[in-house]
């Protein structure tokens, strides 16, 4: 169990406050973008698309979140919201049944009533080293992003702006940085932004990063498990690939359940159960004001 440290205003350590965030900020920022140019091409030559771009996108979030911290603020990594204990496992808990439970609903509710279908793949092969395989890069890649969308710097902007003037843009910026996937289409940009909203406000409820990463997971998890395809990416998991007699207004098409209606109303209705699930908010150390009770 790793000890909170001190919830002080990081922005009062330094002498302009208005200077000292866009320094936080712009340092943020260009390590991420640096870290990922030197990263990302060398990981793709050793490990592959997928293995390499996972890796490389935990060790960005890694590096831009513990250089931040380290050399503005002299605080903990764990500070930014991945400290452990009873209230983080619960909510890691938590943000996979609700996100995971998404995802199973949104692909279920077609089979039953015959409008998707699994359809056995022409050469089927499953093995188990590859589905842990698959679930542990899947986990990474969700941590690297909630790292480096919801971590420092986006803790930074709640306590300076406060929590929905942050969450809102950044969400947005989630959006559009997907929209560079494979076969991404408007409706997949919008249901994206709604995502990066919904994982923002996450963070705000449980005040820690377990919540939205578990979120995160347990939707990228079982997307490809029913066989669909995750943000444009085909990812092989099981025997099967599902097939819609759904148009692609509704299905997503090619970008998978994402870029149609579907995750549109259930991405909406996740707010409401986020709103309403129970949580145990930890006291947080960046976006301190997130620790006054009528905050959020």
């Amino acid at each position: 169990m790793t000890p909170p440290s001190p919830a002080t205003n990081p922005l009062k350590t330094s002498g302009d406050t208005t200077l000292g965030l866009f320094l936080r900020l712009g340092f943020f920022v260009l390590t991420v973008f640096v870290a990922a140019d030197f990263l990302m091409p060398v990981l793709y030559y050793w490990f592959g698309l997928q293995a390499g771009g996972t890796i490389g996108n935990a060790a960005t979030g890694l590096i831009a979140n513990l250089l931040t911290l380290a050399i503005f603020d002299r605080r903990p990594f764990v500070d930014i919201g991945l400290r452990l204990s009873q209230a983080s496992a619960y909510h890691m808990v938590i943000g996979v049944f609700l996100g995971g439970g998404a995802a199973t609903l949104l692909l279920l509710g077609p089979l039953l009533l015959g409008q998707g279908h699994l359809v056995l793949r022409p050469h089927p092969e499953f093995l188990w080293s590859s589905l842990i395989f698959y679930l542990v890069t899947i986990f990474f890649h969700a941590a690297g992003e909630e790292m480096i969308f919801h971590g420092y710097a986006f803790q930074l902007l709640v306590e300076k702006i406060g929590p929905f003037a942050a969450a809102i843009p950044v969400g947005v910026l989630f959006g559009l940085v997907h929209a560079a996937n494979p076969n991404a289409n408007l409706l997949g940009i919008v249901n994206t932004v709604i995502w990066g909203v919904l994982l923002g406000c996450a963070f705000l409820r449980g005040h820690d990063l377990w919540l939205p990463i578990g979120m995160h997971f347990g939707w990228n998890a079982v997307l490809p498990l029913f066989g669909v395809n995750l943000s444009g990416l085909t990812i092989e998991v099981t025997r099967y690939f599902y097939k819609w007699d759904l148009p692609p207004l509704w299905s997503g098409g090619a970008y998978g359940p994402e870029g149609g209606l579907l995750t549109t109303i259930f991405a909406s209705i996740l707010f409401y159960v986020l709103y309403r699930a129970p949580m145990k908010p930890q006291p947080a150390a960046i976006a301190t004001c997130l620790n006054e009770p009528d905050e959020v």
